[in-house]
């Protein structure tokens, strides 16, 4: 396959941590010594699945010898599945990261056999006492692959919800929690998915508050909050996160201007 017909899917390769600008200069150095790719860039119709940034490299040298390898998958969900079981083998990856792409794996895998997001009970009852054959059930088959547990899974899922209701709301809100510049609990971000749309974007902009920051407001608004977000963790335990008043006076006067 010519370096022309690889193809770059924005959704693929949110999913895949970019290294840093040293990391990327160095990889551009050792392939340029070598003169040639030590891995073939992974494919699936012609969409690039691993070596976004070696595919980068090679547009800018055109010398570089190369190969693909084109993978058969069902669709776009299995394709998604593979991109997140692939970043998990690998070690430099944050917690905030394993559990969004340990999260990323469970949703597409249910997705791709016709599953719907958020539902485990769709496809395949996750049940931690359920011993059935783990190869009928994803949840149980993944959490196994990965060495957790299968409630672990389950909660990556909300995890990744989470994050990605941060990002829609506020572009550029996935890497920061992943990289962790946005520094916030599980529950937080998990309850990010909960709240009313429109509620988003101010709750990210809270949570890009230091920490201590919002401690002191939530302390001081939680007699009469003008926002509770709530949500649970698995034993039930309810957290709030308080919305200045301040903040939603501004955002309604935005709304009608």
């Amino acid at each position: 396959m010519k370096l022309s017909q690889l193809k770059i899917d924005p959704e693929f390769q949110s999913k895949i941590p970019p290294l840093q600008f040293e990391e990327e200069q160095q990889l551009e150095q050792n392939i340029i010594a070598e003169g040639r790719l030590l891995n073939p860039i992974i494919t699936w119709n012609g969409y690039i699945l691993d070596g976004h940034t070696r595919y980068r490299i090679l547009k800018k040298h055109g010398f570089i010898k190369f190969e693909v390898e084109e993978i058969q998958l069902a669709n776009k969900y299995e394709a998604l599945a593979w991109i997140c079981k692939n970043q998990l083998g690998r070690r430099n990856l944050s917690p905030e990261r394993k559990k969004f792409l340990l999260g990323k794996e469970y949703e597409s895998t249910k997705l791709a056999v016709g599953g719907q997001p958020g539902n485990c009970y769709k496809v395949n009852r996750c049940d931690q006492n359920d011993h059935i054959d783990s190869e009928k059930r994803t949840c149980e088959r993944i959490a196994v692959e990965h060495g957790v547990g299968s409630a672990t899974v389950r909660r990556a899922e909300k995890y990744m919800n989470g994050v990605e209701a941060a990002d829609e709301a506020a572009p550029g809100a996935r890497e920061e929690i992943l990289n962790g510049q946005i520094k916030a609990a599980d529950r937080e971000i998990c309850a990010i998915a909960k709240a009313p749309k429109e509620q988003r974007p101010e709750i990210v902009a809270e949570l890009r508050k230091p920490k201590s920051e919002r401690d002191k407001q939530l302390a001081s608004s939680t007699k009469s909050p003008s926002v509770k977000v709530e949500s649970f963790d698995d034993d039930e335990s309810r957290f709030l996160i308080g919305i200045s008043k301040k903040s939603t006076r501004a955002q309604k006067g935005t709304d009608r201007k």
